[in-house]
């Protein structure tokens, strides 16, 4: 149902245009992959967008609050996590206060939530705050595969005219007001301009998911002006598991395998099929200079212990392995050459790449590529990095912990 709603919408926004060059041909294969997302979600191609990127959560917190207290004709959210604590309660005050004053204010959070963060329900209470909500298949006393399927995408889309995602949820630890696993390292993306229209489809098509007549037209209708002196491109894409396409597996695979000087990572999980791991080392043995940040604090025991049994395949090929030691990186992040970047919601791993609904945004020699990369430096600077002997010093629990972990790898 969910994959035939989805094909239901496409063709709601026009199609991409190409991305030109001096010489009229596009020779960075960003033209390529740009076809293929348009066929997998039916998302755009879009110049005049201003792309920010906040290095942390907190810094994207400040932004969407003042840009929420902008609303005037909507707000759409859709998350994974919703936790209640400060950073919701901020955010909960601006919705319940616009839908008074007649901001159509919608809410969908993953029903994960319903049975770790937040009461059974909660929608209800939403709903008599004046706010449309609902929560991406509860769990219910049921056997089902389709549980397997989460919804892993981070929206916030106001008015059609911004829009932010990346991997920070609505619960404190995001923002660094709690502390769990040492200091949390996440990032986040606004779009401002007509590329935030491409969010606003994404959120309705999971929303309108059972719904014989949804509505699209009227709410695409509502478009950012185009910002003029925004360099670059932006291609926001979602990925599906319920479809034949792997977006962001195959997103991540293509910078892999364009890449001529660099490819530099943040992600919290390194679970890697076949395919993916290859791509990883092919990159650094013809020369590329691969680096991976990722925890050095985790949040899941098994999946880190899984994730050290890339470490050797990956070290001998040439790959540079970085742990951050204040504490948790939840970054999804790919620089490359200084004229790509992605910054979304999906993981190195198996959950993301196959069992997860997820977003991102794929940027194209746009100004904020200078940033993302600084804070990738800046990131590293508190790194240590994995060396052959830490490696073959690793401890044995650790050790067989991995090779326990990895008969459920599809499953992390």
């Amino acid at each position: 149902m969910v994959r035939d709603q989805i094909r239901l919408s496409a063709g709601m926004i026009p199609q991409p245009a190409g991305v030109p060059d001096e010489a009229g041909k596009d020779l960075s294969g960003t033209d390529d992959l740009c076809r293929y997302l348009n066929r997998s979600g039916t998302f755009p191609l879009y110049d005049k967008t201003r792309v920010t990127y906040f290095p942390l959560g907190e810094d994207k917190f400040e932004a969407m609050l003042r840009e929420l207290e902008k609303a005037e004709k909507f707000i759409f959210l859709e998350y994974f996590i919703v936790e209640e604590g400060y950073m919701w309660g901020r955010v909960l005050d601006i919705l319940m206060r616009k839908a008074k004053e007649g901001v159509e204010v919608r809410m969908m959070y993953d029903g994960m939530c319903e049975i770790s963060t937040l009461p059974p329900g909660y929608w209800k209470l939403l709903e008599k705050e004046g706010i449309h909500a609902k929560a991406f298949s509860v769990l219910k006393p049921v056997v089902s595969s389709h549980y397997n399927y989460r919804d892993h995408r981070k929206i916030l889309v106001i008015d059609g005219r911004v829009a932010f995602t990346g991997g920070v949820n609505l619960a404190d630890e995001y923002i660094n007001r709690k502390e769990r696993f040492g200091h949390w390292k996440d990032t986040a993306v606004m779009l401002e301009g007509p590329a935030a229209k491409s969010f606003t489809l994404m959120f309705l098509q999971m929303w309108n998911v059972g719904q014989k007549e949804p509505d699209y037209a009227s709410w695409l209708a509502y478009e950012g002006e185009p910002v003029p002196d925004a360099g670059g491109y932006v291609m926001p894409f979602c990925d599906c598991p319920l479809d034949e396409y792997k977006a962001g597996e195959a997103v991540y695979m293509d910078i892999l395998n364009r890449a001529t000087n660099y490819v530099h990572i943040m992600t919290p999980y390194l679970i890697l099929d076949g395919e993916l791991e290859a791509s990883l080392k092919f990159a650094a043995q013809r020369g590329v200079d691969v680096k991976l940040i990722l925890p050095g604090i985790p949040d899941k025991k098994l999946a880190y212990a899984l994730a050290k049994r890339h470490y050797r395949s990956l070290y001998d090929a040439g790959v540079k392995i970085y742990e951050y030691t204040p504490g948790f990186v939840h970054a999804k992040v790919f620089t490359c050459d200084n004229t790509k970047a992605v910054v979304g919601t999906i993981n190195l791993d198996y959950r993301s790449l196959y069992h997860h609904f997820e977003c991102a945004a794929y940027l194209y020699k746009t100004d904020c590529i200078k940033d993302i990369e600084a804070d990738f430096a800046e990131t590293l600077s508190k790194c240590r990095e994995v060396t052959d002997d830490s490696i073959r010093h690793e401890k044995l629990s650790m050790k067989l912990a991995g090779c326990l972990a990895k008969a459920f790898a599809p499953l992390m």
